[in-house]
């Protein structure tokens, strides 16, 4: 009976770390490479390490994020409907960063404020099959904790 107990509250977890694993493992979320470090947007909450949110209120913002039509004024352009795709920059390693986007504010996380006017900390340009212009933002903002300057992004 003690080893059916144990087997009953085994499996529970197991298929939970396989769930988890095959969703954190898994390309098919919003992901950039950013040098040598993936950032992935994540369904899974608990696993994110960086969590940002969205307001309405630009008072309530910590970053502001422009979406502009201007791809060479932009700070960041998401363009994934080309042939030059870059299928190997997003695999999943230890050191890919996971964002999630939370309903609130969670622990201090950034806040994004997303619009088409200025002022703006970052400006982003996106037409994309795969990514918003919310998960865009996300990335981008998450991949910094809303601190600037980033370098150089691709898919």
């Amino acid at each position: 009976m003690l080893r059916f107990k144990i087997l009953a509250s085994v499996v529970p977890l197991l298929a939970a770390a396989v769930f988890a694993r095959s969703e954190i493992g898994s390309v098919s979320h919003p992901c950039i490479a950013l040098g040598e470090t993936s950032v992935e947007l994540t369904s899974l909450f608990w696993t994110a390490g960086v969590h940002v949110a969205f307001t309405d209120d630009p008072t309530r913002a910590t970053v502001r994020v422009q979406i502009t039509d201007d791809a060479d004024g932009a700070d960041f352009a998401v363009v994934d409907d080309g042939l030059g795709s870059e299928p190997d920059s997003c695999q999943a390693s230890p050191q890919t960063r996971l964002i999630t986007i939370a309903a609130q504010p969670v622990d201090g996380g950034p806040v994004i404020y997303l619009s088409t006017d200025g002022p703006a900390d970052y400006r982003i340009y996106v037409r994309s099959k795969t990514f918003s212009q919310r998960e865009a933002a996300a990335l981008i903002v998450g991949a910094h904790d809303g601190h600037r300057p980033f370098q150089a992004a691709s898919l």
